[in-house]
């Protein structure tokens, strides 16, 4: 069977540049996320939009839990997609665990890589004390995982304004904990699971194409010390603070968001 990579994908191509700029979702979103973004975009470069599978429109049959058991599943995805519509030197813009899965495909496949974005990225999220702050401890983890099992809703609409953080903007953190639910309780468990439990650290020396770190305050799923770290083990890096609040930044404070990859992008 030959899968059409772009229908299991729900795969959007926008825009009318020649420099390709493709926004990969992170953990409980899908591509409308970027919808604040993508306007300031598509006059100059073509945009590329998708679903990792298990969300948005995506191909729920295409899901395999044996290969999305790790983020390599995901970044062999974003790498067939690419294939799939002939690209390569494309700026990748990755939010969250997509920052990740961005980079472990531009180490399997240089090629189709010019420049990473990354915005909120994190290569380990559990602490490894004393050398390592992820934010969290394996046990704020588990329990996290046991409430989506048990009360999957209950999960979402406390984990939503938590890392939305933006508490006078009652809106974004009801779109949030909408998408949050609106995904397969199963699917996005194991989901949370790779993703909270991935450890990218040793990756990080095998990166090579540049990036930018934009690193959000008050962030409680990637705190500064995380951007810190990431920014000293990523060569060809640049690391960006951010007045943005929360994880969201292209919901919550979208001008600043595009306005800091626009910079990014020019001058390098």
């Amino acid at each position: 069977m030959t899968i059409d990579v772009l229908v299991r994908n729900n795969v959007k191509v926008l825009g009318k540049g020649s420099q390709t700029i493709i926004f990969a979702h992170g953990f409980g979103c899908d591509q409308d996320m970027w919808r604040y973004i993508v306007p300031s975009f598509t006059e100059n470069y073509r945009v590329v939009l998708f679903d990792y599978v298990g969300s948005g429109e995506s191909q729920i049959n295409y899901y395999d839990p044996n290969k999305y058991s790790d983020l390599q599943g995901y970044a062999q995805d974003v790498l067939e997609i690419m294939e799939a519509l002939d690209l390569s030197d494309v700026i990748f813009v990755g939010h969250s665990v997509s920052s990740m899965i961005g980079m472990l495909a531009s180490i399997h496949e240089p090629k189709y890589f010019k420049q990473i974005v990354m915005l909120g990225p994190s290569p380990r999220y559990v602490n490894d004390l004393p050398g390592y702050y992820g934010g969290f401890d394996r046990r704020d983890i588990d329990e996290l995982l046991e409430m989506m099992q048990m009360n999957f809703i209950g999960w979402a609409s406390y984990l939503a304004p938590i890392v939305m953080q933006n508490p006078e903007r009652k809106e974004l953190t009801e779109e949030l904990e909408k998408s949050f639910c609106s995904r397969d309780p199963h699917i996005a468990r194991q989901f949370a699971e790779v993703t909270f439990f991935s450890d990218c650290r040793n990756e990080l020396e095998r990166a090579s194409v540049p990036t930018l770190i934009l690193q959000c305050s008050d962030d409680s799923i990637a705190p500064v010390e995380v951007g810190d770290y990431l920014h000293a083990h990523l060569k060809n890096s640049r690391l960006q603070q951010m007045t943005a609040k929360g994880h969201y930044p292209h919901l919550s404070q979208p001008e600043e968001t595009s306005r800091f990859i626009k910079e990014y992008l020019q001058s390098v």
